[in-house]
């Protein structure tokens, strides 16, 4: 199975390239985007994006993940949205971070509102879940726009910068995703 193209106003979602390494690196190796991720590596080395890359088909392929090039007309990829997804549940997480240079334009809004309705509509999830650090408002704020609600605090769940962080929790069942897409 293919990975689906998404098209929003202003963006293509579309599969990463190994051509997409070197700028994936760049964008993604940024301190301040490595600082407000859970899982992207500071600093970036080289040949670490060619392997991640290399891994998507794979986790496409088995149905537990799909992450998408965020790409503009104007920029090429300013990004990355993601879903990982548990098929026995039919639930997944989303994903996303964005290049420092591309801050502040809503590309993570409407890039996640695009994978939201593919999760729902698409794949037939019933819940949507998001996780953030409290150090990243920001990455709340796109949660609350997508209509997920705060469920929770999870207090010092994560071991990142050789610190324990808590991480807050938002998530959106599939009724009212439709409640609020009709």
């Amino acid at each position: 199975m293919d990975l689906p193209v998404l098209q929003t106003e202003r963006l293509l979602l579309r599969g990463f390239t190994l051509a997409d390494a070197p700028r994936v690196q760049a964008l993604a190796g940024a301190r301040e985007v490595a600082a407000t991720t859970l899982t992207v590596p500071h600093p970036y080395e080289d040949g670490v994006a060619e392997a991640w890359i290399q891994g998507h088909a794979a986790g496409w392929q088995a149905g537990k993940r799909l992450s998408l090039a965020i790409t503009t007309a104007a920029d090429g990829l300013v990004g990355c949205v993601s879903l990982s997804v548990v098929p026995q549940h039919r639930h997944g997480e989303i994903g996303y971070w964005i290049g420092v240079p591309f801050w502040n334009r809503g590309f993570a809004t409407e890039s996640a509102a695009a994978v939201l309705a593919y999760g729902f509509g698409g794949l037939g999830l019933h819940r949507i879940v998001g996780r953030y650090l409290p150090r990243n408002p920001g990455s709340g704020q796109v949660l609350r726009k997508l209509g997920m609600r705060h469920e929770g605090t999870l207090r010092e769940h994560v071991w990142k910068a050789c610190r324990f962080e808590d991480l807050e929790c938002c998530a959106i069942l599939e009724d009212e995703w439709r409640g609020r897409s009709s």
